[in-house]
């Protein structure tokens, strides 16, 4: 099924005068900020090379099951519902989520299994069969988790980080967080067991994050999924991504699709609008791009000078993990597996050095694994089940030839999963499909084919990440994972409304056009 024309509008009216948003990619991000500015009062258009809206919140359709190519994990549904409010319409008449509970089933290697959730005796039963002593840990890091939170998250996530002095004010409480610590580092401060200090530590890899370098503000997952919980949409995470698609169209927005914007084209330190790849140009007001900023900058900008975002800066980034996806379908239902399950290999910090430090595969893994037929049986033919099981793997810093590695690669996983908790997974598999870190690289155009733009360390967050307000042009903006305030759904939702509160206001845009057409200088 291909929803591509659902989206898709004709050429804008000639006679339509609305300040135009030119928008480089129908991410989630692209999508929300779009939604947001068409509800303010521009002409929003917003181009993606893909087939239909997402990024990576794609969907891919085949053999009659749907899989979400990304993001599977909702928290913080208000984000949602208010985006909705503020383009005049309501999540639940276009989207249903659900809750799920447990949040996800946790494996460890030895076969321990961790139901995690918001039910703090739950909580508290499992970890004292663990290590009685760490019940107590588990109650401060919670309290340490809300305390994150209400000034990282609640105070700080949705405004921007593009001026020093703001940064300068808000420093002395962010010192006061610890946010110079790792998660890991503030983690092991509370539990004592090598396996708590795993499961409450290895959230950042939901978001492109070493645990062991990760600044420690991320530390608010824990008080964020407890507050508001962990849900899925019904007909999955894209059908969420289709709804927003839809309050950009309501609002007159159009969403070209199958088009590659090639560059942004620029006067002195203005975007005037940007170049396909088939050579026309579309002007705009502003561009608002949700290409990672590497690539914003590296490929979109690379004939503009640069102050800030020079080659020789993005080169010497730190780049997140990328990722090896693979997508599988069954003939037969699994159902004593979970919506989400975490199953953790032999080895933490390892595993993760191989990953992150040394840019090396390494022969074991820890996997998530999706199965939203568990929630949501539309998305698999009857009697069958819909799966994605996702490895973080070391981007392409590591010179991996994925094109021999990557079956070799899905075989070992197949194999983990046989003997874990899908017994005789290979004789079931009717549909199978996979992602690597070429995919990343060559089709969503993320930059070292890292699945997450820049790793979320201390001196890569707030005002070290490229901010959404851009520091090379006047009317350039930055949403999405590689900004401000980072990756996940919360967090590209968050930065749209920042870029939404930080772009000229429409009817001022539009007096000055009028006043430049006629000669005049007034704004």
């Amino acid at each position: 099924m291909n929803i591509a024309g659902r989206f898709a509008k004709p050429r804008p009216d000639p006679a339509d005068i609305r300040p135009h948003a030119v928008i480089i990619g129908a991410g989630v991000g692209g999508l929300a900020t779009g939604a947001l500015l068409g509800a303010k009062g521009y002409r929003v258009t917003i181009v993606d090379p893909l087939d239909e809206p997402g990024g990576r919140a794609y969907a891919h359709r085949q053999d009659g099951f749907t899989f979400d190519a990304g993001p599977t994990i909702i928290t913080a549904p208000w984000l949602f519902e208010n985006l909705w409010r503020d383009c005049g319409g309501k999540l639940s008449d276009d989207v249903e989520l659900r809750a799920n509970t447990p949040f996800y089933r946790v494996r460890f290697d030895d076969g321990t299994v961790f139901d995690y959730s918001g039910d703090r005796t739950a909580m508290e039963a499992q970890i004292g069969l663990i290590e009685p002593q760490d019940v107590a840990g588990y109650r401060s890091f919670l309290e340490e988790s809300r305390r994150i939170y209400e000034v990282a998250f609640e105070q700080l996530a949705h405004k921007p980080f593009h001026s020093l002095l703001f940064t300068a004010k808000t420093l002395a409480g962010l010192v006061r967080l610890g946010g110079y610590r790792s998660v890991y580092s503030v983690v092991s401060k509370h539990f004592r067991s090598d396996k708590l200090r795993t499961l409450f530590s290895f959230h950042p890899l939901l978001i492109g994050g070493n645990p062991f370098s990760a600044t420690s503000f991320y530390c608010l997952i824990a008080h964020l999924e407890g507050k508001y919980g962990v849900h899925h949409a019904i007909g999955g995470t894209n059908a969420l991504v289709r709804g927003i698609a839809s309050l950009v169209t309501r609002n007159g927005g159009s969403i070209r699709l199958r088009e590659t914007v090639r560059e942004i084209e620029t006067e002195g330190r203005r975007a005037t609008g940007v170049r396909l790849a088939s050579g026309e140009r579309l002007s705009s007001d502003i561009v608002i791009s949700n290409a990672d900023p590497a690539t914003t900058y590296g490929a979109l900008l690379k004939s503009h000078p640069r102050r800030r975002w020079t080659d020789a800066k993005l080169a010497r980034g730190d780049y997140s993990m990328s990722l090896f996806v693979w997508y599988f379908g069954t003939n037969r239902r699994y159902d004593d597996v979970l919506h989400h399950t975490m199953l953790f290999g032999p080895r933490y910090r390892g595993l993760l050095d191989d990953i992150f430090r040394k840019h090396r595969l390494a022969e074991d893994f820890s996997l998530y694994l999706h199965r939203p037929t568990a929630s949501d049986r539309s998305l698999a033919p009857p009697g069958c089940d819909t799966f994605y099981v996702l490895s973080p793997v070391p981007n392409l810093a590591s010179g991996t030839d994925w094109s021999e590695a990557a079956e070799r690669y899905r075989q070992k996983i197949e194999a983990r999963l046989h003997e874990t908790i899908l017994p005789d997974l290979s004789r079931h598999i009717v549909s199978s499909r996979i992602a690597t870190p070429l995919d990343f690289r060559e089709r969503l155009l993320s930059w070292q084919g890292a699945a997450f733009a820049l790793e979320p360390k201390l001196f890569q967050s707030a005002w070290f990440r490229p901010h959404n307000k851009s520091e090379e042009l006047d009317n350039l903006y930055l949403c999405g994972a590689g900004t401000h305030p980072g990756a996940g759904l919360p967090g590209v939702v968050s930065s749209a409304r920042i870029v939404a509160d930080l772009v000229p206001d429409p009817a001022r845009l539009l007096a000055g056009t009028w006043h430049r057409q006629t000669g005049e200088t007034h704004l």
